[in-house]
């Protein structure tokens, strides 16, 4: 075929597609249709010709004696040796390249060439579509919701994409309707024949919370302060713990913001989920300490069962027992989820007389052995 690089160009201009991703799938598309026209058992090369814009598309016969029976069980496969003789000196057994023209085949290797050629851009186009987005899986993305289904499934528009937010993946209360605008962290990207290519969101991951963040507080989003862990009941209550190798930035400082605005716009855009941020310490004792506030706790001990797992004993006394549970169990589980220990509450005798004092709360542990590798 002539003039090739030159139809190539404009496909790939009109589709939005790489030239070399059009180029290889009109060679494919090139191979399928002469398969089609000759036989799926057929052999095909294309070679293509850069000096004088040509793709050209041969066929590969084996070379038979004359009276072979292959000439009659595959024709489209064997040719004679009688035959094979005009393209130079065979002998039975050799393999020549005939040239194959699908303009010999009229309207209907044309409308083959086509409808192969669509199908395999289309599926360029996918493929490209599917990489673009799988490179945003983690981040937050914004889109309109289109319908709600039966079983609650909320279906959102995002960009050429369809996005399905399940009804476990929505924060607990929250209520969509069509044309409403919706965040959402991008899960995964998945195809399925049912419903082809689709983006999975989620509202619920603490990877949500972590993203909505970074997009309110600078100092995240550049990297000054990091978020070390997050711990989240969807809807309900938070915690992030926050650390900064910067000696002149307060990590949860500024991730709160003057007067609460930068936490306050993270939680608005929850559902008004509460977040507490705390100070991370590479000291588990102090950590686990301050993932339980605003509990006041006496003394924490670290132990591992035979198994090797490890948990945190904690003393609390008795008018600090009820806020380091918290209601309904939340506070000592999402302090758990936060330091991955497990948390066994111990009652002691006394009542805390330091209920705002914190900088007493988080040094005050039973064993300080933990703290003599900051100073070796």
């Amino acid at each position: 075929m002539e003039k090739v690089n030159s139809i190539i160009e404009a496909i790939a201009q009109d589709k939005n597609i790489p030239i070399s991703a059009v180029k290889e799938a009109f060679k494919t598309a090139l191979i399928n249709t002469a398969k089609r026209l000759e036989g799926k058992e057929c052999e095909f090369e294309v070679v293509e010709d850069s000096e004088n814009d040509r793709i050209d598309v041969y066929k590969t016969l084996k070379v038979v004696t004359d009276d072979s029976a292959f000439l009659e069980l595959e024709p489209e496969s064997h040719i004679s040796i009688s035959e094979a003789s005009q393209y130079g000196e065979v002998e039975e057994g050799d393999h020549i390249r005939v040239e194959f023209n699908v303009e010999e085949h009229g309207r209907t290797g044309a409308s083959h060439l086509y409808q192969e050629l669509e199908y395999h851009l289309q599926r360029q186009i996918e493929q490209d579509l599917f990489e673009s987005y799988k490179k945003k899986v983690g981040s937050v993305v914004l889109g309109v919701v289109t319908r709600v289904d039966e079983d609650d499934n909320t279906y959102v528009e995002i960009g050429e994409l369809k996005g399905i937010l399940t009804m476990r993946n929505r924060i607990k209360g929250e209520h969509f309707k069509k044309g409403d605008s919706i965040k959402a962290l991008l899960k995964f990207v998945k195809v399925e024949p049912q419903y082809g290519m689709f983006l999975e969101l989620t509202r619920t991951s603490p990877k949500f919370l972590e993203a909505l963040m970074a997009k309110e507080v600078p100092e995240i989003e550049d990297g000054d302060v990091e978020i070390v862990s997050s711990a989240r009941i969807p809807g309900e209550r938070a915690k992030v713990a926050l650390t900064t190798e910067r000696a002149n930035i307060d990590p949860v400082g500024a991730a709160v913001g003057s007067g609460g605005v930068r936490i306050n716009a993270v939680s608005q855009a929850l559902n008004g989920e509460n977040i507490d941020c705390i100070d991370y310490s590479a000291v588990p004792e102090i950590y686990i300490s301050r993932a339980l506030a605003p509990a006041v706790v006496r003394s924490v001990r670290i132990v591992s069962n035979k198994e090797g797992e490890k948990k945190a004993i904690v003393d609390v006394t008795s008018d600090q027992k009820a806020k380091a549970i918290g209601k309904s169990g939340i506070n000592i589980r999402l302090a758990s989820m936060l330091t991955k220990y497990a948390i066994e509450l111990n009652d002691i005798e006394g009542v805390s007389k330091n209920e705002n004092n914190t900088e007493e709360q988080v040094t005050k542990t039973s064993d300080t052995s933990a703290l003599e590798d900051l100073f070796k």
